[in-house]
C-alpha cells in the first residue's frame, strides 16, 4: 500500500475512533454556531485547495494559541472547506512534541471575516495535551514483538513496525506505540493493521485495519512477479488502480493506434492474480504497463508532491496490445492516454512496455501539462529527452533487481540497435548511429528522437560525470564534446534541477540555449548561485557544446559571468579540479566555541531564518530551548543560519545534537534536513533516521580553516505526514 493510501485510510480510521466529522451537523444544530442558512460549498480545484491548505498552515500557530494548546503542540492542516459566504472550515491533525496525536483531530470554523467562530474536536481531546514524558518505558523492539499477537486479521505476520504516538481516544492522552503489523489473512491475502499499545505498560489500547483497497499479484513479462493495486466490484477484480487516481489498463485487442479504445476492454480477473509471465496470457503485458505507470506515479508523488500527470490526482488510461506489429509506445493528449505496441520482428516481438518506457510515456503527459514543449525542432528534442530522463530516473527509483537502473533507454525490449538491446544511450548518445550528443546549429532539423541526445548527454554528465563506470551491470562511458573532465553532482540533484527547470522556467519553444538558462536558474533556486551544483550545470552543458562553463565557485572571477547566449558558443574546457583556495589567516582560540548562541538559550540571537526556536525543557537537549525545524505535515521549508569563521587551531569540528521524530511510515526519505556550508549540503538526514532521541553529530570543517562560511540547517518537508528535526547545543572549536 502506498503512503497516500495510508493517509486516506487514516481519515476513515479517525471517524471510527471517534472523530466528529460526521457529527458536525448535529453539533451545530445544538449550538447554533458556525453555519449560515442558504450558503453553499465552494468547489476548489487542486491548486485552490493547495493554496487554502498553505494558508491554513500559516494560520495554524495563531489558531493553536487561541484554542489554548500547549507549546508542545502543533496543528497540521488536513482539509479545507470554503463556503460561498466566505466562511472557512479548517480540519487539522495534531502533533505533540513532534509525535502524531492519534484521535487528536479537530475542525476549526472561521467566520467570513476570519475570526474564530467555533470548533469541533475529536471525542475527548478538547483542550491542551500534557504528558509527563515522551520517553517510553518499553522499547520499539518490545512493542514490535508483542503487537503481532494482538492483530485481528494478520494471522501470519511477517513484519511489525512500531511508531511512537500520543493516543488520545481514551479519557486522557497517553504515550503509546502504533505498530503496523503486516502479514496474510485466513484466505492468504495481504493484511495490514495497526495495533496500539501503551508505551509504559504494554497494555493493548486499540487497533484498526489499514488496507482499504485490494492488492493483487501480477506475473509480468519483463520484471517478474509484482504487486498491483486493483479494484474489487461485484465479485470481480479490475485493473483499476484506486491508489493512483483510478488509472485504468485496457486490452486494446489490436485496435488501431489512432483509436485504441475501439473494442478495448478493461482488464478483469476473478482471483486477482494477473498474467502468467509469458505472452500466452494477454494480461501479462497489462501487468508490465500497470507496474511501470504505478512506479512512475509514485516517483513524481514522492519526489515532487505531484499527484499524477496533471497534478490533480486523476489517473490516465493505458492500452496494451495496440495495433499489429507496432514497435512503439506513446502518449496522446487527445484521449489523456498511453498506448503500448507488441513489437515486431525487429525486436523479437517484445512488447514495448518496459519500466523506463512506461515512465517515458507518462512523462510526456507531465511535459504537456507543464512546459508544453512543442514536439519539433530543439524544443521537440528537449521534450523527448525529458521523457528519457525521467523514465531513467524512475528505473533507478524502483530499484527492481530484474531491471536495475542504468542510462540505457528501453534495454528490456530487445531493440536490434547495437546498443545492447537499448533504443538509446545517455552516456554517449552517438552509439546508436543517429543520435547527437553535441550541439550544433542544425540540430533542430533532426528527428526529435535524435536531437534529444544532447539533453540526455547533459543529464548523464551532470548526474554521473565523465569517464568509464559500470552502472546497473552495464558499461557506461561519459564522453565530452570539449575533452573536459566533468564531476557529477548525483542523479537525484540533477533530476530535481531538471524538474524545476521544466515546471518553472521552460516554455513551449525552449531551445537548448534557453534550457541551459532554465536549468541554471533552477540550480540557483535549489542550491544557490555560489553552489557547486550551479557551477556544474554550466560545466555539463559546456561538455555538450551548449554555452561555456562559468567560473568555479572557489575562484573570484574578474568580471560577472555573462548570461547564456542566444545560441550556444564554443565551449571552454572546465577545470578537472577546483583551484586551490588561499591559505587562511589565523583566527580563533583553541577550545573556544565560535558559534553564537549555539544552545539557543538566547532565543533567535545570532541566528537568522525561520522563527523556529522553541522553549520546552522537556524536549531540549540541555537548558530549556532548542531549534525546532519542520514538523508541519504539509509542504514547507524552514532553516536557521549564521556566518561563522572557522578557527585555524583546535579541531575545526562542527558538533550538534539532533533528535528526529516522524509520522512517516514508509521506508522512503520524504522529509529531509541538510547541514550546509556555503550552500553545499555536507550532511543529510531524513525521516529514515528517526528514533533514539538526541544523538551527537559531527562535521569536519578543517578544509575551511580561517574562512568565514555560512552555516545553515535547512529542512524540507513534503505535503503529507510530519517529521520534526530538533537541533541543540551547536558548537565549533
Amino acid at each position: 500500500m502506498s503512503r497516500r493510501a495510508i493517509v486516506a485510510a487514516a481519515a476513515t480510521v479517525a471517524t471510527a475512533l471517534g472523530a466528529v466529522g460526521i457529527g458536525l451537523a448535529q453539533a451545530h444544530a445544538n449550538t447554533g454556531t458556525g453555519v449560515t442558512a442558504g450558503i453553499s460549498q465552494v468547489r476548489l480545484d487542486p491548486a485552490a485547495r493547495e493554496r487554502q491548505l498553505r494558508q491554513a498552515g500559516a494560520e495554524a500557530t495563531s489558531i493553536a494559541k487561541q484554542l489554548g494548546l500547549s507549546a508542545a503542540e502543533r496543528l497540521v492542516p488536513k482539509d479545507v472547506v470554503v463556503d460561498s459566504d466566505g466562511s472557512r472550515h479548517l480540519r487539522f491533525e495534531r502533533t505533540y512534541a513532534g509525535l502524531p496525536v492519534v484521535g487528536g483531530d479537530l475542525v476549526v470554523h472561521l467566520a467570513p471575516g476570519g475570526g474564530l467562530a467555533a470548533s469541533d474536536w475529536a471525542a475527548g481531546t478538547r483542550g491542551a495535551i500534557t504528558l509527563a514524558t515522551t520517553t517510553p518505558k518499553l522499547t520499539r523492539q518490545q512493542a514490535a514483538a508483542a503487537a503481532p499477537g494482538h492483530a485481528r486479521h494478520a494471522r501470519k505476520p511477517r513484519a511489525a513496525t512500531p511508531d511512537l504516538v500520543v493516543y488520545a481516544t481514551l479519557s486522557a492522552p497517553v504515550l503509546a506505540y502504533r505498530t503496523t503489523v503486516e502479514g496474510t489473512d485466513t484466505a492468504g491475502d495481504l493484511a495490514r493493521e495497526a495495533v496500539i499499545t501503551d508505551a509504559a505498560s504494554g497494555a493493548v489500547l486499540g487497533g484498526y485495519d489499514l488496507i482499504h483497497e485490494v492488492q493483487g499479484t501480477g506475473n509480468s513479462l519483463l520484471v517478474g512477479q509484482v504487486s498491483l493495486d486493483t479494484t474489487l466490484s461485484g465479485g470481480s477484480y479490475s485493473m483499476t488502480d484506486p491508489v493512483r487516481g483510478n488509472t485504468k489498463i485496457y486490452d486494446a485487442h489490436g485496435a488501431s493506434d489512432s483509436n485504441p479504445s475501439q473494442g478495448a476492454t478493461l482488464y478483469t480477473d476473478s482471483d486477482n492474480v494477473w498474467g502468467n509471465g509469458a505472452k500466452t496470457d494477454r494480461a501479462t503485458v497489462g501487468v508490465d504497463v500497470n507496474y511501470g505507470l504505478s512506479k512512475t506515479w509514485d516517483y513524481y508523488n514522492a519526489t515532487f508532491g505531484r499527484a499524477g500527470i496533471r497534478g490533480d490526482g486523476v489517473g490516465a488510461k493505458a492500452y496494451a496490445h495496440v495495433g499489429t506489429n507496432l514497435l512503439n509506445a506513446y502518449w496522446q493528449d487527445s484521449c489523456f492516454c498511453m498506448v503500448f505496441g507488441d513489437g515486431n520482428s525487429s525486436n523479437q516481438t517484445t512488447p514495448v512496455a518496459s519500466l523506463d518506457v512506461a515512465g517515458h510515456e507518462l512523462t510526456h503527459g507531465v511535459t504537456s501539462n507543464t512546459a508544453g514543449l512543442v514536439y519539433s525542432g530543439e524544443s521537440g528534442g528537449l521534450n523527448e529527452s525529458t521523457s528519457d530522463i525521467f523514465g531513467t530516473v524512475v528505473e533507478f527509483y524502483t530499484a527492481n533487481s530484474s531491471d536495475p537502473g542504468d542510462y540505457y533507454i528501453g534495454e528490456k525490449i530487445n531493440w536490434n540497435s547495437g546498443n545492447a538491446g537499448a533504443l538509446r544511450r545517455m552516456d554517449d548518445p552517438t552509439l546508436d548511429g543517429n543520435s547527437k550528443g553535441c550541439w550544433y546549429s542544425g540540430v533542430g532539423n533532426l528527428d526529435v528522437h535524435y536531437s534529444s541526445g544532447i539533453g540526455n548527454h547533459f543529464f548523464y554528465l551532470l548526474s554521473e560525470g565523465s569517464g568509464s563506470k559500470t552502472i546497473g551491470g552495464r558499461a557506461h562511458n561519459g564522453v565530452t564534446c570539449n575533452s573536459s573532465t566533468v564531476a557529477g553532482i548525483g542523479r537525484d540533484k540533477a533530476a530535481r534541477i531538471w524538474y524545476r527547470a521544466l515546471t518553472t522556467y521552460m516554455t513551449s519553444n525552449t531551445n537548448y540555449a534557453a534550457a541551459r538558462t532554465a536549468s541554471l536558474n533552477a540550480a540557483k533556486d535549489l542550491y544557490g548561485a555560489s553552489s557547486v551544483e550551479y557551477w556544474q550545470v554550466s560545466v555539463a552543458w559546456a561538455a555538450c557544446s551548449v554555452g561555456t562553463a562559468l567560473p568555479s565557485p572557489t575562484t573570484s572571477p574578474t568580471a560577472s559571468p555573462s548570461a547564456s547566449p542566444s545560441a550556444p558558443s564554443s565551449p571552454s574546457p572546465s577545470p578537472s579540479t577546483p583551484p586551490t583556495s588561499p591559505s587562511p589567516s589565523p583566527t580563533g582560540n583553541p577550545g573556544t566555541n565560535v558559534i553564537v548562541n549555539g544552545d539557543f538559550e538566547a532565543g533567535q540571537t545570532g541566528w537568522s531564518g525561520s522563527p523556529v526556536v522553541n522553549t520546552n525543557a522537556t524536549y531540549a537537549h540541555s537548558g530549556t530551548r532548542y531549534a525546532w525545524i519542520l514538523g508541519n505535515g504539509f509542504a514547507a521549508t524552514e532553516y536557521i543560519t549564521q556566518n561563522v569563521t572557522v578557527p585555524t587551531t583546535g579541531t575545526a569540528t562542527l558538533s550538534f545534537y539532533l533528535d528526529i521524530t516522524t509520522q512517516e511510515w514508509e521506508a522512503l526519505a520524504y522529509d529531509t534536513m541538510q547541514v550546509q556550508i556555503n550552500g553545499v549540503a555536507k550532511l543529510t538526514y531524513s525521516n529514515l533516521n528517526a528514533g533514539g532521541g538526541y544523538q551527537l553529530r559531527t562535521l569536519d570543517l578543517s578544509a575551511y580553516r580561517g574562512q568565514t562560511v555560512t552555516l545553515r540547517f535547512t529542512g524540507t518537508e513534503d505535503s503529507n505526514l510530519a517529521t520534526t528535526f530538533r537541533v541543540d547545543d551547536v558548537s565549533l572549536n
